[in-house]
């Protein structure tokens, strides 16, 4: 393969990933030749983007194996942090190396890039203002749509995802996702719990108090799970990883913030909402509360469900 093109760094976790999208769909749109630098477990997931080479490579990779196989196909790249993906550019000799010009980064770079995003912008704008340095104009809604799937939502099918990969403090109380749920249920909708991996179990939990008349499903590999998750029209979850991805299948979401901040965090697209109870002590970010949580214990169910009434269905 003749060298040419910008390879591309994917972020490691979900909801960093989701917010790059539009980014690398505007480089591709560019008429640049585009690849994705990605691990296997991404691949389901990058592969819903059109006009993009995908680089994959199991876990437990050494940068020195990887850049032996992409050595001499790239003229350029772009690395997000220092890393594997950085090292592994770095040591494939691709001719241009761009990234944020961060202490840890830099000297893996020939490029560094000077963008600077406010701590208070999405995190979209942080892929965007990069691309943005390179001539490379997002301006476009079709690269913040959902992925081109294929799958139709089923009318009534409603996901919950009680539980969250991103630690105990960013989940609600289990009384309550069974009084959501069950009062989803007399209302004659069709309920899916999903469990996934990292969290305490909680959607296991949900699923057994809920007995016959809510579905289960084990949410993994999450890259795996996009089909299942566009299949639902509304998607009710913890703040974590599956709410981005259920954004990027076409769900609508409902997500339930704690210590996390959804001006900067919140899934992409306008037809999703957020709710919170907002708290002296948030945005903390911390997996575990050191105090007595009340970010989650805070939040009322009347106002999980007077959101979720608002969703037209």
């Amino acid at each position: 393969m003749n060298a040419g093109g910008m390879l591309v760094a994917a972020p490691e976790r979900w909801d960093e990933a989701c917010f790059a999208v539009p980014a690398v769909r505007a480089l591709v749109a560019s008429g640049l030749r585009t690849g994705i630098f990605c691990p296997d477990a991404q691949r389901e997931f990058w592969e819903t983007l059109e006009g993009l080479t995908i680089v994959d490579f199991p876990v437990k990779s050494k940068a020195k194996g990887i850049a032996a196989k992409i050595s001499g196909s790239w003229q350029a790249s772009l690395a997000w942090e220092a890393g594997l993906a950085a090292n592994t550019f770095k040591t494939a000799a691709i001719p241009r190396r761009l990234g944020p010009s961060e202490k840890k980064l830099i000297k893996q770079l020939t490029h560094p890039l000077t963008f600077s995003v406010s701590p208070l912008e999405h995190r979209v704008r942080y892929y965007l203002s990069a691309i943005g340095e390179l001539g490379v104009s997002a301006d476009s809604a079709e690269f913040f749509a959902p992925a081109a799937l294929g799958v139709e939502s089923v009318a009534g099918a409603v996901l919950l995802c009680p539980g969250s990969d991103f630690g105990p403090s960013f989940e609600w109380p289990p009384e309550r996702w069974l009084e959501i749920g069950n009062r989803l249920l007399s209302s004659n909708l069709r309920i899916t719990v999903a469990c996934v991996g990292g969290g305490r179990g909680m959607g296991r939990m949900l699923a057994d108090k809920l007995g016959e008349d809510a579905e289960f499903f084990h949410a993994l590999p999450l890259a795996g799970v996009l089909p299942v998750l566009a299949v639902h029209g509304l998607v009710i979850a913890a703040d974590g990883s599956l709410p981005h991805l259920a954004a990027h299948a076409g769900a609508t979401c409902i997500t339930l913030f704690g210590p996390n901040d959804p001006a900067w965090k919140r899934p992409l697209g306008r037809r999703h909402a957020v709710v919170r109870r907002h708290v002296e002590c948030a945005p903390c970010l911390l997996p575990k509360c050191p105090l007595d949580r009340r970010c989650q214990n805070e939040l009322e169910v009347d106002h999980v469900w007077k959101a979720i009434a608002q969703i037209p269905r």
